[in-house]
């Protein structure tokens, strides 16, 4: 029976049994930060069992898309341990229970799938009587083949509240695929037993005493692997055999190097792992040194490195991407959705990770001889987050590594060095003095302002305190600079990006002038500015006035950036968040994950829906809400951030966005104006950034972009109509003296050929050649060299020129004389010693440069020295 139709036949049977079928979540949780990835059938069905959201159905059944790597280190070793799977369940809300679930789960395998009866084993929690019962008694399973296992093994909980027992089917693969022991039976860890359902009966709560109550509404919970059912029913003992996955380990051994072609284990790890990749990027998620997108790295180079050894080259996982795309698409549509973008995804990490898994292989290397060396059985903490910090090596990968050779790693001490490169990136977060800024508000802790600024501009208040410096102050005079704490306020403290408001606050013949605004620690708004007139003294009457001018330029910043997200997310796709922004009065930053640049069409159709948007002045709105309810309404947020229960601001710009934020907004989009982008740009792996204009920056920014281009049409001596014409002519001309001018530099090169061949020397038997020419450039002087190796077969060459006040280097050494020991990045980086640089390449070729143009003859005099000491193995 295919995969396909085993998947079918789950779902069609609970179905005629009054299940709901709903298609499979994603593999990334939603709106649940106690889990990395959906790593079981019920994982996305939680706030149904517990009571936090009402099921659709009181019985439902799933085919789920599953990634779990506890078990990573296994995948290859065993049969049956996978990272990506697909798992079958059938679950109850208070509905049915044991018995039924029971019944059901035995005749489908035995009527159903036609599993033969003297296969299958039942296993049940020790002091589970009443399924012992169920099995024995009704379904007739003769109790010699029912087992009792342990808590370990057959009971399901997560700290306090709902568990329960488990039962398992497992089916027996036979004497072949087991261990060999004459105790082996259910519950060995060899591959013979199989076990493929897991029926768990949530019918108590674990209390914080320890003690188990029983629950008023009991849950059915199982889970049957597709993969292991697969396994069980076309005869086979891996689920490498299946019909699922045998073409994709068939393709990596047709790519492997035909002498490696039996190394089961590293073709078995990188036929598992581009399934799981290919299905975590469908769902959205990219690489990174964190969360998920870890899990996915890690998976992504664990294979890389298994495909090298394999002698698998090029990006073989990008190709192995579309063939998990071709074998599961049908059932997955989503798959093919995003065919291109989750090649994109595999081939940018992959060529990534390929540039320095080579280089970092040899760093690792060196380690290693040298523990071997010393003795030593354990990596230090510093020398693996070298590794993972300049090479991309994550620690897991290091860790295998390690012990394939039966070694280890200091995983403390890493964890050490990590956390004193995070405390580094911290620092940036300190005052410019340096001061601690618990300690520099202390005075102000106790202290509650109230924002007034979302309804209005002004507000009288009462001046409560006053810092200079840190300091409390009774009394401000002018000119001085200090911090004013209001009990109510007007101005927006700078957060979530926008920064804070500027304006005035007066008291009688007084003018404080603010020219920042920011949250304390403790949550008050402190105003930061000077005393620009009079005087001010703590517990007077005052009143505060935002800049309205500048507010509103903010407002408009801030509706774009709203704007803008939602449109990346429709161009691009629901992987995009964001990561970041500024807010200001007439420009703003955008930060987000995406792998690659955008393409100037992508771009073009951005900036169109942003203001679309803007033209179609819909009316921006906040409301008060609770978390469930905005997601409800597809707010967007970064759910793992903290939310007040029961108190979220929702933003919202007619039906096209809602998102969870604090800031200020326009009333309606139309208030942008004009939105333009100035700039796109990586700022980090797997992050892009998008800088924009609005309102009058946008203004200004189109009459600057007029401006330069009709001086150059002026310059061009056109008008604007043809100026694009005009520039392609001129590039057309650039080109063709392009080409004249590089045919005049070879004939040049060619022309000081006779005279170069005339100083040819002999060095032990070595033909070397080392003279000064003349060069405009690194390009002209390779020029000359290729002249000078295309008239001999054996020759090792270095060249030196002036150029712009620099020297300029480039070495050459013919194959032959390479093996008898001459390198050309070897000698190079001797010769640039003398001149004061430096260089590099390979033992064929290499290039140079250096500071000191006088010291130039004197370093091209030394190569014959130096070319002796290399033949003589003293280099």
């Amino acid at each position: 029976m295919q995969s396909s139709t085993i998947r079918a036949f789950f779902l069609d049977y609970f179905r005629s049994k009054d299940h709901l079928i709903m298609p499979s979540f994603s593999v990334i949780p939603q709106n649940d930060p106690t889990l990395l990835l959906i790593g079981a059938g019920m994982a996305p069905l939680k706030p149904y069992f517990t009571g936090e959201k009402k099921p659709p159905h009181l019985r439902v059944a799933t085919c789920q898309k599953c990634v779990r790597t506890p078990d990573i280190e296994r995948v290859g070793y065993t049969g049956r341990h996978a990272t990506f799977f697909e798992m079958l369940g059938n679950f109850s809300f208070g509905d049915y229970f044991k018995e039924e679930a029971i019944a059901w789960a035995w005749d489908l395998v035995i009527n159903g799938y036609r599993l033969p009866v003297d296969r299958l084993w039942v296993s049940i929690y020790e002091e589970d009587d009443e399924a012992f019962k169920i099995w024995n008694e009704n379904i007739g399973v003769p109790a010699e083949r029912i087992k009792r296992l342990g808590k370990k093994d057959n009971f399901w909980e997560i700290g306090l509240g709902p568990c329960g027992p488990c039962s398992e089917i497992y089916y027996d693969l036979g004497e072949a695929a087991g261990c060999g022991n004459p105790d082996c039976a259910v519950g060995c860890d060899c591959d013979r037993y199989l076990e493929i359902w897991n029926l768990v009966f949530t019918q108590f709560s674990r209390e914080a005493n320890g003690g188990l109550v029983e629950l008023k509404q009991k849950n059915i919970d199982t889970g049957a692997g597709l993969e292991r059912l697969a396994m069980a029913l076309q005869g086979v003992h891996s689920l490498y055999d299946t019909d699922q996955v045998r073409p994709l380990y068939d393709h990596f051994v047709s790519q492997a190097d035909p002498g490696r072609r039996d190394q089961q284990i590293q073709l078995r790890v990188v036929t598992e792992h581009s399934r799981g990749t290919t299905f975590m990027i469908a769902d959205g998620v990219i690489p990174s040194n964190e969360g998920r997108g870890y899990v996915l790295r890690r998976l992504l180079r664990r294979a890389v490195r298994y495909g090298r050894l394999l002698g698998i080259e090029g990006d073989f996982m990008t190709e192995a991407a579309s063939l998990v795309v071709d074998q599961m698409g049908s059932a997955y549509p989503n798959l093919k959705d995003r065919h291109d973008y989750i090649r994109q995804v595999v081939s940018l990490e992959e060529q990534k990770f390929q540039e320095t898994l080579a280089q970092g292989m040899d760093i690792l290397d060196s380690y290693l001889e040298k523990m071997q060396c010393a003795g030593e059985k354990i990596l230090p903490g510093d020398l693996a987050f070298k590794l993972y910090d300049t090479f991309g090596f994550p620690l897991d990968l290091t860790a295998e590594i390690l012990q394939e050779k039966g070694l280890e790693v200091d995983r403390e001490a890493f964890g050490v060095n990590l956390k004193e490169q995070q405390e580094r990136a911290r620092a940036a977060t300190r005052t410019a003095a340096g001061k601690d800024l618990n300690e520099h508000y202390q005075a102000a802790e106790a202290l509650e302002t109230v924002f007034t600024g979302y309804e209005s501009l002004e507000q009288d208040a009462q001046l409560m305190l006053a810092l200079a410096d840190g300091k409390a102050v009774a009394e401000l005079i002018q000119g001085d600079e200090a911090e004013l704490f209001l009990d109510r306020s007007p101005f927006y403290a700078e957060a979530g990006g926008q920064v804070g408001d500027s304006g005035l606050i007066e008291a009688a013949g007084a003018v404080f002038k603010v020219i920042n605004t920011v949250f304390t620690p403790f949550g008050q708004i402190a105003h930061q500015g000077q005393v620009v007139e009079g005087e001010f003294k703590a517990g007077s009457r005052v009143q505060a006035r935002v800049d309205q001018v500048r507010r509103r330029g903010i407002c408009r910043s801030h509706t774009s950036t709203h704007l803008l997200h939602r449109a990346l997310r429709r161009t691009l796709g629901d992987h995009i968040n964001q990561a970041g922004s500024l807010v200001a009065p007439d420009r703003l930053r955008f930060d987000f994950n995406h792998f690659t640049a955008l393409s100037g069409q992508q771009l073009r159709t951005v900036e169109e829906e942003v203001n679309r948007m803007a033209l179609d002045n819909v009316q921006v709105t906040a409301t008060l809400t609770n978390l469930a309810a905005a997601q409800k309404a597809g707010a967007t947020a970064l759910f793992t951030d903290k939310y007040e229960e029961g108190s979220v601001r929702m933003v919202s710009a007619g039906d096209y966005t809602r998102e969870l934020c604090g800031g200020t907004h326009v009333s309606a989009t139309g208030e942008i104006g004009l939105f333009k982008i100035i700039a796109e740009e990586g700022i980090g792996s797997g992050l892009r950034r998008i800088e924009a204009v609005v309102g009058f920056g946008a203004y200004r920014q189109a009459v600057k972009n007029d401006q330069l281009l009709k001086s150059i049409a002026v310059a061009m001596n056109t008008d604007m109509p043809r100026l694009a014409d005009k520039v392609t002519e001129h590039l057309a001309e650039h080109k063709l003296l392009q080409k004249a001018n590089q045919e005049l530099q070879q004939k040049i090169a060619a022309s000081e050929v006779a005279s170069l061949l005339s100083t040819i020397r002999d060095v032990d038997g070595a033909k070397v050649l080392s003279a000064a020419v003349t060069a405009a450039g690194l390009e002209s002087l390779r020029l000359v060299m290729d002249e000078v190796r295309g008239c001999l077969s054996s020759i090792a060459v270095v060249l030196g020129a002036v150029s712009n006040g620099k020297v300029i280097l480039v070495s050459s050494v013919t194959a032959d004389l390479v093996e008898r020991g001459i390198r050309a990045d070897r000698l190079l980086k001797d010769v640039a010693k003398l001149v004061g640089g430096g260089g590099g390449g390979k033992a064929d070729l290499a290039q140079a440069g250096g500071t000191d143009p006088a010291a130039l003859p004197e370093a091209l005099a030394a190569v014959d020295k130096l070319v002796r000491e290399q033949l003589q193995g003293k280099a």
